[in-house]
Formats: structure tokens, C-alpha cells, sequence
């Protein structure tokens, strides 16, 4: 492009246009508290900067999936150890039974007693969390079991759905979010016959125990219903361990959750400061141009013709 300005201008009017954009910049900085406002202003910040926006909202998003898992974790727990106190109480309608020598005549009342425990014990497989099951493995939308006193253990199975459901961690890594009312309640072997620890059978063989008069019977559901309490307390260190684990991911989580915050203000947040130093060193450095550029003297080839 043609121009009719000497060098010196053209230099001048460069410099002069620099600062100015310079100005422009470390004032919107001041006014926006921003150093990044739109990919031009630092494009080779802009991948990183994208990048880390996206770790924090992954990690908020694990945060909130801890909450949901603790409620769960701490309903599952106190689940457990209300059946716990249920085997407690069925041991103790058992030995009363015991107590009556040959006297069967009143184990059917005990029996009733028994039942009531089972419905009581149904309920917990039943727990829910906002309207979810929290023991129906990844179908958590309807209960597992219902009552049925004519089965061996005293409910029909409307659900075998396994828990396959994790919980990322932070750091990396997962673990499972549970356990199902089959893998607590309702034990059973490889071939899908009934386990001599399974809760449910171990209170039905109670009742039916009492109700037939039957003390070889009753006998052997104690041994069954000790061996439920046991695999019961295992659960229960199931979910306590998990909620050990809920309590080291969302510790990790609050404190990465900062860091990420820090990387991002360090490379988004203008240096307030900084930036009104810069403000005032380029209205200076200007009024010193525009100054020394008036004070130039002029000459013309009539100021040399004599």
C-alpha cells in the first residue's frame, strides 16, 4: 500500500498503535477482573484451560455421586443392623421355645411371633432411597422378594438383577455401589439351592419348627440362623468398608476440587493490580510519545534555500 508518510511517522504511528491496543487490554482486564475473556486473548491457553473446566465438572459430578451413595451406604447399614436385631429376637422366641421342655402347646403363638419377624425382615430387603430399591442389584425400580410361607424360605424371588453398578473415584479406580437383598438375605449356592446361611430360610425353618412341634427342627434353624446372623455381620463390613472408601473419595474430591479451581483462576483471573501498574505505565509511555513527536522540529526545503 502506497503512503505519504516518511519512516519516522509510520514508526511512530506503529508504536503509538501498540499501546494504545495495550491500554485496551489491561483495561478490559481491570473492568472484567479477567485475563482471558475470548480464545484470541490467549489462544494457547485455551486447550488447557477447556481441559480443566472439564476435570472440575467430572469431579463435581463424582462429588454429587458420593452423596447419593453415602444416603444409600448409611440406609443399607442401618438396614443390616435392624436385621441383625431381628435374628437376635428370633433366637430368643427359639430358646423360649426351648424353655418349655415337652410342652409344644404354646410354640404356636411363638410361631406367629416368628412370622411377624419375617415380615419385618422382608421389609428391610424392601428398603428404599427416594423411591429407589436399594437392594435389587441394577433393577432398583421394583422389590426383589415377596412373601410366600409356602416356599423353603418363606418369599418368592421376583428378581435376580446382580450389582454391576460402580462408583468412580477421584483419584481413578472404582467400587461397587452395594450389595443385593440375594446376596443378604437370600444366599444361596452355585446350583441355586438355598445356603445354610440364608436369612430368609433360617426364620421360615423356625416358624415351621414351631408350628409342627418339631424339636429336632427347631434345633437346627438356631444353627441356620446363627450362621444368618454371621453372614449378615459381614455384610455389614461390607458396607462399612464402603463407607470408608465414600469418605476418601469425597475428601479427595473437596480438595481437588480446589486445586482445579486454583489452575483455573491462575490462568483465567487477571492480576488486578499488575494490570492498573500497566494501565498507568502505558498512558505514560503515550503521553511521553505524543509529547516528544509535538516538541520534533519541522523542517521544510525552504527552511535550507538562502
Amino acid at each position: 500500500m502506497l503512503t505519504n508518510l516518511d519512516p519516522s511517522a509510520e514508526l511512530f504511528l506503529g508504536d503509538i498503535g501498540r499501546l494504545q491496543q495495550r491500554l485496551q487490554d489491561v483495561s478490559r482486564q481491570i473492568s472484567s477482573g479477567k485475563r482471558i475473556t475470548k480464545p484470541s486473548d490467549a489462544p494457547d491457553q485455551i486447550a488447557p484451560l477447556l481441559q480443566l473446566r472439564a476435570n472440575l465438572l467430572r469431579n463435581q459430578q463424582i462429588q454429587a455421586n458420593m452423596a447419593v451413595s453415602k444416603t444409600v451406604d448409611d440406609t443399607a447399614e442401618s438396614a443390616l443392623g435392624s436385621a441383625g436385631k431381628l435374628l437376635d429376637r428370633a433366637l430368643a422366641v427359639a430358646s423360649q421355645a426351648l424353655s418349655f421342655s415337652q410342652d409344644t402347646s404354646g410354640w404356636p403363638a411363638l410361631a406367629d411371633q416368628v412370622q411377624s419377624l419375617q415380615e419385618q425382615m422382608l421389609n428391610l430387603s424392601q428398603s428404599t432411597v427416594d423411591g429407589r430399591f436399594i437392594f435389587t442389584g441394577d433393577d432398583d425400580t421394583k422389590p426383589a422378594y415377596t412373601q410366600d410361607l409356602t416356599a423353603v424360605n418363606g418369599v418368592t424371588r421376583l428378581s435376580s438383577a446382580p450389582v454391576t453398578r460402580q462408583f468412580e473415584h477421584p483419584a481413578g479406580g472404582s467400587f461397587l455401589s452395594g450389595l443385593s437383598a440375594q446376596d443378604i438375605f437370600d444366599h444361596r449356592n452355585p446350583d441355586d439351592s438355598l445356603a445354610t446361611d440364608n436369612v430368609f430360610a433360617a426364620l421360615n425353618s423356625l416358624r415351621t419348627a414351631l408350628l409342627n412341634g418339631d424339636t429336632a427342627a427347631l434345633h437346627t434353624a438356631v444353627d441356620s440362623i446363627k450362621s444368618g446372623t454371621d453372614y449378615v455381620n459381614r455384610s455389614v463390613s461390607f458396607y462399612g468398608n464402603t463407607q470408608t472408601r465414600i469418605e476418601d473419595a469425597t475428601n479427595y474430591a473437596a480438595t481437588y476440587d480446589v486445586r482445579i479451581q486454583i489452575e483455573i483462576s491462575q490462568k483465567e483471573e487477571a492480576d488486578v493490580v499488575s494490570a492498573a501498574l500497566a494501565s498507568t505505565q502505558v498512558n505514560t509511555q503515550l503521553q511521553a510519545a505524543f509529547q516528544m513527536r509535538s516538541n520534533m522540529t519541522r523542517h521544510s526545503l525552504f527552511d535550507y534555500l538562502g
